[in-house]
C-alpha cells in the first residue's frame, strides 16, 4: 500500500474497548486508527432523522477502511454512496443482512468477514484458541450458553427474586412466585440450524425435554441430520423412546400451541421479518415462555409488547430488539414490567455473542486482514 500518509481506519462500536490491543503492533506510520465506543442511530431505521444520518456520514467519511462489530452499525447503499474514501469493510462474524453488499460491489468496496477460525499465521491469543476448541466440542457456543442462561433465569425467577431480596420494590421481600422446572417440558425451536440444535441438545440431555422444531424449509430428514451433527442419535438410542425422533418436526401452529418454551434461532431476511406475529403469539399457552437471542425484527414488536403488557403468556426473555441500542425512552425501558397482571420480562443488551474469546478471535482476524491490506496482499474471507 504505497502511500506517504497513513491509511485511515475506523473501528466502530467497540463498546468494551478491546479492539486496540489487537491493532497495537501495526506500524503507526502506515495506519491511523480511530476507535468509536458509541453507536450513532441506525441509518436504515425509519425513525432516524436527517441530522442523525448526516452525523453518521460525517463520522465515516474520512476513512478508507472500516472495521465493524457485526451489524451494530448498518451499512445500506444510501450510506455507502456517501463515503467516497471507503475501500474496505472488515466485518466481524459471517452474516450481514443490514449491509448492502450489491452496492458495495458496484462501488468497488471490498467486504471481508471474520468467521471465528483464528489467524492463519497462528498468532492468536490463548483465549480465542480456547473458545474455538470449546465450540468444536459441542454446546459451547456463546449464544447457546446465553439462551440457556435466559431460559433458566426467567423460569427460576432469578432476576425478580434477586430484586426483592435486595430490597428493590418490596422492602425485605422474599420469594416472588413459584419457579418453573424444565424437566420433561417441551422445547420448541423456531429454526433448527447449528445454534438451534445445540440449544436443543442441552435441554434434552440436561432435563429430558421433548424437542420439537419448525422452519419454513425444515424436513424430518434435515432434523435427523442436525441431531447427529451435535452427537445425538436421530431417534431412540437411549436418549428418547426407541420409536421417537430426537428432534421432531412439526407445523408452525403445533410448535406454538404445544411448546412450554419457544426459542428463536432463525436467520433474519426479508422473508423471515415478522415471522412471529399476533397470530403465533396468540397460539402460545398462557404458561409458555418466549426466548429471542436471534434478531429482534423476527418478532412483530408491537404484537409482542401488547402480548406481554396484557399477560397473555407467562414471560419472555429478549436479547435483541428492533432498534439497538435501545433508545432511552423506548417503551421497553419505560414500561413498569413489575405491575400485576403483566408477563414476566427479562432483557439483556444483545450479549449472546459478546464473549471474550469470540470477540478476540474476530479482532485477530480483522487485524490480519488489515496487515494484508497494508502489504497489498490478498484479503482473507472475502464476501465479494
Amino acid at each position: 500500500m504505497a502511500s506517504s500518509s497513513p491509511v485511515q481506519i475506523a473501528v466502530l462500536d467497540d463498546y468494551h474497548g478491546i479492539a486496540a490491543s489487537h491493532f497495537s503492533h501495526i506500524d503507526s506510520s502506515k495506519v491511523a486508527i480511530t476507535t468509536f465506543s458509541d453507536t450513532l442511530p441506525a441509518y436504515t431505521h425509519s425513525l432516524t432523522t436527517d441530522a442523525e444520518r448526516s452525523a453518521l456520514v460525517d463520522r465515516l467519511k474520512p476513512f478508507s477502511v472500516i472495521s465493524t462489530m457485526r451489524e451494530r452499525t448498518p451499512l445500506p447503499g444510501a450510506l455507502l454512496r456517501q463515503l467516497p474514501n471507503l475501500k474496505v469493510i472488515l466485518a466481524t462474524g459471517t452474516q450481514f443482512e443490514t449491509f448492502d453488499l450489491k452496492t458495495a460491489k458496484e462501488l468497488g468496496i471490498q467486504v471481508c468477514a471474520a468467521p471465528g477460525k483464528g489467524r492463519t499465521d497462528g498468532k492468536g491469543s490463548g483465549a480465542s484458541a480456547r473458545a474455538r476448541i470449546s465450540i468444536k466440542k459441542g454446546g459451547g457456543h456463546p449464544t447457546t450458553q446465553h439462551s440457556w442462561a435466559m431460559i433458566l433465569a426467567l423460569a427460576r425467577n432469578i432476576v425478580a427474586d434477586d430484586a426483592v431480596v435486595k430490597g428493590k420494590g418490596v422492602p425485605r421481600g422474599w420469594q416472588t412466585e413459584l419457579a418453573i422446572g424444565m424437566q420433561g417440558k417441551t422445547l420448541g425451536l423456531l429454526g433448527l440450524g447449528r445454534l438451534g440444535a445445540l440449544t436443543a441438545r442441552v435441554g434434552l440431555l440436561a432435563w429430558g425435554m421433548k424437542i420439537i422444531a419448525w422452519s419454513e424449509n425444515l424436513t424430518q430428514e434435515k432434523a435427523d441430520q442436525q441431531a447427529e451433527d451435535v452427537g445425538l442419535p436421530a431417534h431412540g438410542g437411549g436418549i428418547v423412546e426407541q420409536d421417537e425422533k430426537t428432534f421432531r418436526v412439526v407445523t408452525k401452529e403445533e410448535l406454538f400451541r404445544t411448546a412450554d418454551v419457544v426459542s428463536l434461532h432463525y436467520v433474519l431476511s426479508a422473508r423471515s421479518r415478522g415471522i412471529v406475529g399476533a397470530t403465533e403469539l396468540g397460539w402460545m399457552k398462557e404458561s409458555a415462555l418466549l426466548i429471542n437471542t436471534s434478531r429482534g425484527p423476527l418478532i412483530d414488536e408491537a404484537a409482542l409488547f401488547d402480548t406481554l403488557r396484557n399477560g397473555r403468556i407467562k414471560g419472555a426473555a429478549l436479547d435483541v430488539f428492533d432498534i439497538e441500542p435501545l433508545p432511552p425512552h423506548s417503551p421497553w425501558r419505560t414500561e413498569d414490567w413489575d405491575e400485576q397482571g403483566k408477563s414476566r420480562l427479562l432483557m439483556t443488551p444483545h450479549m449472546g455473542y459478546v464473549e471474550e474469546g469470540t470477540l478476540s478471535t474476530w479482532y485477530e482476524e480483522t487485524a490480519e486482514n488489515l496487515e494484508r491490506y497494508l502489504d497489498e496482499r490478498e484479503l482473507l474471507n472475502p464476501l465479494l
